[in-house]
């Protein structure tokens, strides 16, 4: 007879290993030491669809050796931004915050996934470190760059929906959802500006800002503005499910 436990090391190890990157904070709050950061519906939203997520610390030296152990990679958001510098910018807004060691990991990250044609997923911000790494450039602060934009902050709660999205047919977005439309959450005052030579735009907000990219030169490379591990839609399920099963 087959125990639990033998049942359950099965059903682990045909998980493909999803590599999770961490927010980080200073000193004060949780610990009186620098911590690591990281809302648990992403890792709740991953096993759903059937990964096995693990945390990504900010080591960029061992990126190479991290991504030789794991079948995907999703690249979280936070309450930062990227350097202006980073994407040929040469002046920072006064918005723009910075968080330099967890970029200069992201970033390492990211780079050595696409180089193994591994699967991306960026949401939010990480979207937008996903945009760099191939090229493209970001809005630092949408307020004072789009006229007669909606609020990207939006001011009810996050587990709730702050604004649709139209998504292009024909896009790798568009055949994971099945969808033309979604409902999503809002919560970035930065946004992609332009997605590079490769990227294309996937779905817009109704001012126009640019809610998705895709990169066809990879298996999986998606980024979305959104935080789709909240659920809101039918379709973000749909976005997890294909990421996963493309870690396969």
């Amino acid at each position: 007879m087959t125990s639990n436990a033998t049942v359950a090391g099965v059903d682990q190890e045909r998980r493909p290993l999803i590599g999770v990157t961490l927010d980080a904070e200073q000193p004060g709050g949780y610990s009186n030491y620098p911590w690591y950061a990281l809302r648990t519906n992403y890792a709740e939203a991953i096993a759903a669809a059937g990964g096995l997520p693990v945390a990504l610390p900010h080591l960029d030296r061992f990126a190479d050796a991290y991504l030789d152990r794991l079948d995907g990679l999703v690249v979280t958001g936070g309450a930062f931004d990227i350097d202006p510098a980073l994407y040929g910018d040469d002046h920072r807004h006064a918005a723009v915050s910075l968080k330099e060691s967890r970029t200069a990991a992201e970033l390492a990250f990211v780079r050595g996934a696409l180089a193994r044609d591994m699967p991306v997923l960026g949401i939010c911000g990480g979207q937008q470190l996903l945009a760099v790494a191939v090229g493209g450039t970001l809005v630092q602060h949408i307020p004072d760059s789009v006229p007669d934009a909606i609020e990207h902050e939006q001011p009810n709660p996050r587990h709730q929906a702050g604004h649709l999205v139209t998504i292009a047919p024909g896009t790798l977005l568009h055949g994971v959802t099945t969808a033309t439309r979604m409902e999503v959450n809002s919560s970035h005052h930065q946004a992609v500006r332009d997605p590079g030579a490769f990227a294309v735009v996937n779905a817009r907000a109704p001012d126009g800002v640019i809610e998705g990219i895709e990169d066809r030169r990879f298996r999986f490379c998606l980024g979305v503005q959104w935080h789709p591990e909240f659920l809101i839609d039918q379709a973000d399920r749909r976005i997890f499910a294909a990421f996963v099963a493309a870690c396969r």
